[in-house]
């Protein structure tokens, strides 16, 4: 029996999963983790076909960072951030930090292109449809180890999934989700002086994720609401506090195929935000948010 992915295989790899699947992330302790012809095999592809897909993943993201140069507000507000250039900066995320053409690789481009001797250390601990609890686990290998000085949290969207088969509940109640996002606030107090930034889920496209084969579940805006409302509450930066930078209603342009994780747009939106909050974000009660955010909206 051949052990090599048939086309449609090969097909839903490059159109959708391959740039989800880092599995030496999910795996770091497993034999043989570190060699890519293992990996490749594990995906029923070649070693070559495997290093071109996750190329072509990072000249995306790097090619998205180059586009948002050419905005005068993103060249103004990169002049204001907050960083050093030795800072190392750690993102702790599910499937949209963990896209190797993700919203964090086109900001770690982006830094390293515009900023003068930049050596920051960038640190992708997002692993793909990772729950808060999922994240809270293993915070101290991924983060907490690295002494970061920097940490970028974004996380919650697949604590409201429902599954099809009992949709009346949430995978996590709203209360742990809550309890976990406060642990892993006073977690990165242990290392870092400088304040968590934290970056609300944003909407789903239903219609889509109903087409989707690969999932039984569903995502309901109501309950994705409630997990921003718990990061208004937060100290340290909240990027896009009211979940708007998908569109308002979100814009299928701006999602893959599923309706959940980002397109390639849809992740320049969430960089543009990003920038936008760390540069002009005015402080209330500890926390940050864009000059322009109307809580009553």
């Amino acid at each position: 029996m051949s052990n090599r992915a048939s086309d449609k295989e090969k097909e839903a790899l490059e159109k959708y999963l391959l740039q989800f699947l880092n599995i030496e992330k999910q795996f770091p302790l497993l034999p043989g983790i570190t060699d890519r012809n293992a990996i490749a095999g594990l995906m029923g592809i070649e070693t070559e076909e495997l290093t071109k897909l996750r190329n072509h993943f990072a000249d995306s993201a790097k090619d998205a960072a180059l586009e948002l140069l050419k905005e005068d507000d993103i060249t103004d507000w990169l002049d204001d951030l907050p960083f050093k250039k030795d800072d190392t900066i750690v993102a702790l995320g599910d499937s949209s930090t963990d896209d190797l053409q993700g919203w964090f690789e086109i900001f770690k481009n982006l830094l390293n292109i515009t900023i003068e001797g930049a050596d920051f250390i960038f640190i992708n601990a997002g692993i793909a449809n990772n729950t808060t609890s999922e994240a809270l686990r293993r915070m101290h290998r991924d983060v907490l180890a690295h002494e970061p000085d920097w940490v970028i949290v974004s996380l919650g969207t697949f604590d409201t999934i429902r599954p099809r088969f009992m949709p009346k509940r949430t995978l996590l109640p709203l209360s742990e989700t809550w309890e976990n996002l406060a642990t892993i606030g006073d977690a990165i107090k242990t290392v870092t002086d400088n304040p968590p930034i934290w970056i609300s889920p944003q909407p789903v496209i239903p219609g889509l994720l109903d087409e989707m084969e690969l999932f039984d579940f569903d995502i309901n805006e109501k309950d994705l609401s409630q997990i921003r409302q718990i990061l208004l509450g937060k100290a340290g930066y909240i990027v896009d506090p009211l979940g708007k930078r998908m569109g308002n209603p979100p814009e299928a342009w701006y999602y893959l195929s599923d309706g959940i994780n980002p397109s390639l747009s849809g992740h320049v939106n969430t960089v543009r935000e990003l920038i936008k909050t760390l540069a002009t974000a005015e402080e209330k009660d500890g926390t940050m948010a864009s000059v322009d955010f109307d809580p009553e909206e």
